[in-house]
C-alpha cells in the first residue's frame, strides 16, 4: 500500500483532476480502505510538486463527491461509508455506459439493438 500519487505534465488533464482520479483508484482497488488517512494538503503538494491549492481543490471536490471526510485539525479521511469501493466502481460504469449510448445514439442504433448486442456480449463472456 503506497501513498505515492504519480501525475504527468505529458496527460491532458489538469493535476488537480489526476489526483482525484488516483485517490479515486485507490479506494476502489481497497488500497485505501475506509477511514484511510489522506496525506495532508501540504505533504501531498510537496511530494507531488503541485501547488497547495490545485491539492486542496482535489480535496474539496473529492469531499463534495462523498469519497473523503475532512474533520478540522485531524485531517482528511476515506469516507466511512461502507460501500465507497462499490459506489465509485458503479460510477466508473455508469460512465461506460453513457459513452456506450452515445456510441449506439450515433450510429442511429435503437434500444432493441443495443440490448440485443449487450446480451451477445454477456453470452460470450460467459462462454470463455
Amino acid at each position: 500500500m503506497t501513498n505515492e500519487l504519480f501525475l504527468s505534465q505529458n496527460d491532458s488533464r489538469p493535476m488537480y483532476l489526476q489526483i482525484m482520479e488516483q485517490i479515486k483508484q485507490k479506494v476502489r482497488a481497497g488500497d485505501w480502505p475506509a477511514g484511510h488517512p489522506l496525506p495532508s494538503i501540504r505533504e501531498l503538494s510537496a511530494a507531488t510538486k503541485v501547488s497547495v491549492i490545485t491539492v486542496k481543490r482535489a480535496y474539496t471536490e473529492l469531499e463534495t463527491e462523498g469519497v473523503i471526510v475532512t474533520q478540522p485539525g485531524r485531517g482528511s479521511f476515506v469516507t466511512d461509508t461502507a460501500d465507497v469501493q462499490k459506489d465509485l466502481a458503479r460510477r466508473e460504469l455508469n460512465k461506460y455506459l453513457d459513452g456506450l449510448i452515445t456510441a449506439a445514439t450515433a450510429m442511429d442504433m435503437d434500444e432493441s439493438e443495443l440490448l440485443a448486442l449487450v446480451q451477445q456480449a454477456l453470452a460470450a463472456q460467459k462462454t470463455d
